[in-house]
Order: structure tokens, then C-alpha cells, then sequence
């Protein structure tokens, strides 16, 4: 690890220091049913990803993994369980009629923009699961190839009105959030830029670095590496704040363009799941969070570390529908 990136971490403990405070005071309410490891009834957890390995998703599974393990005193298993975009998981876990214990740490493509688009989504969010905590938030940014002559977000918009015919967008899945926001940012711009949905953030980067595809937005983490290696340029990222990662990018809002958004995991069991079980594995993940040294991995990954409890986190899901509903309707998207 270079200094540089040390210095940029180090500064980015402000930047979560609230949601520690928060993941520290969670604990107090939930009290001391998992001040000791007590094993969790009916045994091995099961954390069920809808995605592949590797993503922002598959990363805060298997760092959330093997610190709750302990915490429940059983074996936490991540399961990548991919297909439609997702939803195959999502109908998959609720299903579920095993016994085991099965849990789905899920993203907004998966619980909120997929019952919005799909006719017959195969699942439904509010009725068939139960949020038990959220673990994380990240942001998106936007990236362009070597092959665009642009260094600065600002220069984009005269770029692309002056080669319409160029002018695409990838994004890790269609649908995905970072989909929307990329339509969100045309619709700012006042340009039209037809957007390619990819299978996943690998051949997405490596389509964009090779020249295929101008403009990506994808989650922070995918990029971060290639900017640092200078394979691509980030120019803009979608928080509230720098990404601590990459100081040295601004916000849209510093680049002037009034938009800004940010994704989140949520860890979901099944409604059917007794009520005891579920407040045990809640209480293991707020007790988790609240560690120093898990917070600075998710951090290092580019993600901000969350607890909340379940009335805290289905508030926060509440309000993001209230954000991001009209923008999912208005863009016409068909699956």
C-alpha cells in the first residue's frame, strides 16, 4: 500500500465516524444476547449474493462473513447465486423450504428496480422478505478511455455534443442503478447517449479500456485500480464527498452538475425465518460493524460501513423508493 493511498484512508475515518457512532450505539439496543458467540439454531448461515464474485456486492458478503462467523458461533458460507439480473436469488431465498438458514444481502437493482420494471418479478420485497440491517453505502463514477481527449468533467459535455455519433455508455447490467444514473445525467445534459448494458463490471472495464466503449459509470471500487495504473480516467464521482480513494476527483456537484446518488447492500431474510433467528444474525451484523478494523476494510474496498437496525434500515429503503421510483417510471425502461 503507497503512502498517497495510507494518507487518503487515514482521512476517510471522519467520513465514516458516523456510521460507527451509529453501529456503536445500535449495540446498546440491541443488548447483550450476543455479548458472548452463542450458536445460531439451526446452524451454518447461508449469505446468498444474486451476483459473481468479485463485485461491490460478493466483497461486503465475504467481509461481513467472516465477521459475523464468530459472533454467531457457526460457519457463514457465501453463495454466489447468479441469474436475471439477480432476481433469480431473490426468488430463490424466500422460496426456500430447506431449513437452513438463508439470507440475501441484496442491492437496489435487485429490491427496487426490478418489482418497478418486471411484470411478473417472482418476488416481492416488501411482503417476502424482512431488512434486517443495512451494511453498506457506495458511490458510482463516471470514467472515460484514453481514447477520449478529456481530462476533466467539464469538457465532457462539449466533447460529446461535438461527436454524437460516438457517444454511448456502459454499465455493469442494464437496469442496474448505475444505468439509471447514467440516463439521469443525460437527461441533466441534455444529450442523448444510448446506454450498453454489460455482464458485469469485468468486461465492462475491459471493453472501456480497450477502446470499445467511451464512457462507463460503474461502482467506485471496479475503477479505482485502473485509475491508479492510468488505464482509464475517473472524472466525477456520484457522493455527497470525495471518494477517499480518489482525493483528488471531485463530486458532479464540484464539477457543476447539481446530481448525486449512492447505492447500498441491505442483508434480507426470508419473512418465513422465525423472528428470534432473525434478530440474532441483526444483532451479530450491528456488532460487527462496529469494529475499527472491519469498518477500514470496507473502507480500503470503497465502501462506507453501515449498521442500522430493521425500523432504521426499512426507513431508509422507504425514502430511497421516494428518490429513485419516479426516476425508474420516467425513463421508460423495458427490461
Amino acid at each position: 500500500m503507497t503512502t498517497t493511498r495510507r494518507r487518503a484512508l487515514a482521512a476517510s475515518a471522519k467520513a465514516v465516524a458516523a456510521a460507527a457512532i451509529t453501529a456503536a450505539g445500535l449495540l446498546g439496543a440491541v443488548g447483550p444476547a450476543i455479548a458472548q458467540p452463542a450458536a445460531l439454531e439451526g446452524g451454518t448461515l447461508h449469505l446468498v449474493v444474486p451476483y459473481p464474485a468479485g463485485g461491490t456486492s460478493d466483497r461486503a458478503a465475504r467481509l461481513l462473513a467472516d465477521s459475523i462467523a464468530p459472533k454467531l458461533g457457526v460457519s457463514v458460507i457465501v453463495e454466489n447465486r447468479i441469474g436475471a439480473g439477480g432476481r433469480l436469488a431473490a426468488q430463490q431465498v424466500y422460496k426456500d423450504s430447506s431449513g437452513q438458514n438463508l439470507v440475501l444481502l441484496a442491492n437496489p437493482a435487485t429490491m427496487l428496480i426490478a418489482p418497478l420494471v418486471f411484470k411478473d418479478n417472482g418476488y416481492e420485497p416488501d411482503k417476502d422478505y424482512v431488512a434486517l440491517s443495512q451494511v453498506t453505502s457506495y458511490d458510482f463514477g463516471i470514467a472515460v478511455s484514453a481514447a477520449v481527449p478529456v481530462r476533466e468533467f467539464g469538457h465532457l459535455r462539449a466533447w460529446m455534443q461535438a461527436n454524437q455519433e460516438k457517444v454511448s455508455a456502459g454499465v455493469p447490467a442494464t437496469g442496474s442503478l448505475p444505468h439509471f444514473f447514467a440516463l439521469m445525467l443525460g437527461d441533466k445534459m441534455k444529450i442523448t447517449m444510448p446506454v450498453i448494458g454489460y455482464r458485469g463490471s469485468a468486461p465492462l472495464m475491459n471493453d472501456l479500456m480497450g477502446g470499445h466503449v467511451p464512457i462507463a459509470f460503474d461502482t467506485i471500487d471496479a475503477m479505482e485500480p485502473l485509475q491508479k495504473t492510468g488505464k482509464l480516467r475517473v472524472l466525477a464521482v456520484s457522493g455527497d464527498r470525495r471518494s477517499p480513494t480518489l482525493p483528488d476527483v471531485p463530486t458532479f456537484k464540484e464539477a457543476g452538475l447539481d446530481l448525486s446518488a449512492s447505492g447500498w447492500n441491505v442483508l434480507y431474510a426470508p419473512a418465513h425465518m422465525a423472528a428470534a433467528r432473525q434478530r440474532v444474525i441483526g444483532a451479530a451484523v450491528q456488532q460487527a460493524m462496529a469494529d475499527k478494523a472491519l469498518q477500514a476494510k470496507f473502507i480500503a474496498a470503497d465502501m462506507v460501513p453501515v449498521a442500522s437496525t430493521p425500523a432504521q434500515t426499512t426507513a431508509m429503503l422507504a425514502a430511497y423508493k421516494k428518490q429513485w421510483a419516479p426516476v425508474v417510471v420516467k425513463s421508460g425502461f423495458q427490461p
